[in-house]
């Protein structure tokens, strides 16, 4: 399992970082994910391969810096802080939309790129106005809106999503950053993208529908897509072994 207790803190980053040799895998949360949605993964790949998870700091950046730019800046300062030749980057929801960004601006960084229910061509979530604060079965359903099965929906990450919704301070930044991320939409700049990629989309994705993975592997060149049925918009959380499969032998070809 995750824990917090993994954290490391240095200067300005905050990040988690497993025992593994060979090319580092650095795994990129959403926009209101956390550490645990990559459970599946570490607990998968820990003991072979370096997975390292760098805590996004969107609620810490200077609002007038908090942008995707901002982000990706962050991102790759960090990659030559740990003195990373180069990383496999995976990315789910924006944290996808932030892999294509490092692979269009530093694609020398980059090994392979992993998208899993990317945002960067079209996005049906909470829009770019308020989240509906102070109203917990709305938040219900918006969590359960992420999964097929609304089980997977668990109380903490209801719990978590309300808690930050309802601080004023976190609510304004998470608006900031998805209009960022409306403003940088990619379908024309795909195509400069050479980096090996995996797409792996949950075929019942209501968030970035199905189509949106098949238009991503249209536009990316060197792409292979994989679907998963009954599966929704975090496929490494709902169905992590069908997503571990498609990434070991992925991996493996490179």
């Amino acid at each position: 399992m995750v824990s917090t207790n993994e954290v490391i803190t240095d200067g300005k980053f905050e990040y988690l970082e497993t025992t593994g040799e060979g090319t580092p895998l650095l795994l990129l949360h959403g926009l209101m994910g956390t550490l645990s949605n990559f459970g599946g993964i570490i607990d998968h790949f820990r003991d072979d391969i370096n997975i390292v998870i760098p805590i996004l700091p969107i609620y810490k950046l200077p609002l007038k810096k908090l942008s995707l730019d901002g982000l990706v800046e962050h991102i790759i300062e960090f990659i030559e802080y740990k003195n990373f030749d180069q990383v496999h980057v995976l990315g789910n929801s924006l944290g996808g939309h932030l892999c294509q960004l490092i692979a269009l601006d530093r694609p020398d960084l980059l090994k392979s790129m992993i998208l899993t229910g990317s945002s960067g061509l079209f996005e049906n979530a909470m829009g770019s106005t308020f989240p509906k604060r102070g109203d917990y079965e709305y938040i219900r359903k918006k969590t359960e809106m992420v999964f097929y099965d609304p089980s997977n929906a668990t109380q903490e990450l209801v719990d978590d999503l309300y808690d930050t919704v309802n601080d004023l301070s976190k609510c304004i930044r998470i608006v900031k950053t998805a209009k960022s991320a409306v403003r940088h939409n990619l379908e024309d700049r795909l195509k400069e993208i050479n980096t090996p990629t995996l797409l792996v989309w949950g075929r019942n994705d209501t968030v970035t529908p199905s189509w949106v993975g098949e238009k991503f592997h249209e536009l990316l060149p060197n792409s292979v897509l994989h679907l998963i049925d009954e599966c929704g918009h975090a496929p490494m959380m709902e169905k992590p072994q069908k997503f571990n499969s498609y990434l070991d032998e992925f991996l493996k070809t490179l």
